[in-house]
């Protein structure tokens, strides 16, 4: 088969982000999320442009458009944000973003009424109803299909990088995991999810989805839910990496560091110097020990396997980013990444908020709310 590969502006970006709904009092989950679409919902019908459903009942994604800053695609979510609470506000719901619900039981929640979603949770069972996470998706814009792998293979040499930034997963089910991103670990259970394979030519990716496809695996191309993948019909990879993420401010700053990434390794090809890559049991390692220690991970760097500390490289990295971020507009943004680095990931926050409380994680709920509505992390907690 033939899989055709939009036409894109370069390192044009669009973000995802995934948002739970929950009580205003209790903290725990709310079954709302259709109350919201269908207040919500254009005049003429439709699906909103930057409001949508996701698989539970509990949650709703909000989407920017095609932009060319971070600032810009920030300012679309932050207006969908806006449009949401004036339905929820009455109805004494808030917004919270991590990785995980710290407390709330997955086998109470509600399946949004659709049939990819029915078909889903038939075919994945225990796995599939467990999938009370969210995460955030940033698209970047390639210009050249040939591009498309490299810069793939590229990215997972920093996927590390990225899960210890965005690790808010600690907890699950009222429970300490030990995780600092217990969702990476999980979402990876579900079929075709998790890391993605190191194709070196576009023709063995339609060779993989043709075989997916005739056996049944899959229907359509999007139920390939690698954490990095293409996506063809916008013409972008697609870099699935993060935890749901707290505030505005953690989020711009991650998706800036992405979106660097993606054009400095565009630059590269341009100028004809290889990428860097990482054999793939090197990056599997990487994912667990992100996943486990989250800012305090040795990574392995190359395929030397030379290791450092994930924040001494993401300082280097930044310097060297620097120039990128300047092109892109988001130097500001991407500057972001030496506050959480200095204050604490979301997983070390809410470690310390749950600390604080006796290990209440209703308080942790809280604190989420609250940084959600700040739009940036609350580094000194009660």
């Amino acid at each position: 088969m033939r899989i055709p590969f939009a036409k894109s502006e370069r390192s044009t970006i669009g973000i995802e982000w995934e948002l739970a709904l929950v009580d205003s009092d209790s903290g725990d989950l709310r079954q709302v999320a259709q109350t919201v679409l269908d207040a919500v919902a254009p005049a003429g019908g439709g699906e909103h442009p930057h409001i949508r459903q996701e698989l539970l009942l509990n949650t709703v994604e909000i989407v920017s458009g095609v932009c060319r800053t971070v600032a810009e695609a920030g300012a679309d979510l932050e207006r969908a944000i806006e449009e949401i609470r004036r339905v929820t506000d009455p109805l004494r719901v808030e917004l919270m973003c991590a990785g995980t619900h710290p407390f709330a039981a997955w086998d109470h929640q509600k399946v949004t009424d659709k049939q990819r979603y029915a078909t889903l949770i038939d075919r994945t069972q225990w796995w599939g109803r467990q999938m009370l996470i969210y995460g955030v998706h940033v698209h970047v814009g390639i210009d050249d299909r040939d591009k498309v792998l490299p810069i793939s293979r590229a990215m997972l040499a920093y996927y590390g990088h990225l899960q210890a930034l965005s690790a808010s997963s600690p907890f699950w089910g009222g429970k300490e995991t030990g995780y600092a991103s217990n969702r990476a670990l999980m979402f990876q259970q579900l079929p075709t999810a998790g890391l993605p394979f190191q194709f070196e030519e576009w023709s063995q990716l339609e060779g993989y989805v043709d075989d997916m496809l005739h056996t049944g695996v899959i229907d359509v191309f999007d139920e390939i839910r690698w954490d990095l993948r293409p996506s063809p019909k916008f013409g972008t990879l697609e870099v699935r990496v993060c935890d749901g993420i707290p505030s505005q401010a953690e989020l711009l700053s991650i998706s800036a560091l992405t979106h660097c990434l993606v054009e400095h390794f565009s630059s590269e090809l341009d100028a004809g110097r290889e990428l860097p890559t990482v054999p793939p049991w090197f990056a599997q390692e990487n994912k667990w020990r992100s996943a486990r220690y989250g800012m305090e991970a040795i990574l392995i760097l190359d395929r030397n396997a030379d290791e450092e500390l994930v924040t001494t490289d993401l300082q280097r990295l930044l310097e060297r980013l620097a120039p990128v971020a300047e092109r892109l507009r988001c130097t500001e943004e991407l500057g972001g990444i030496h506050d959480i680095i200095a204050g604490g990931a979301s997983y070390q926050r809410q470690r310390r908020v749950a600390a604080a409380h006796g290990g209440e994680l209703d308080a942790v709920v809280g604190s989420l709310v609250e940084e959600m509505r700040a739009g940036r992390p609350l580094l000194h907690q009660p």
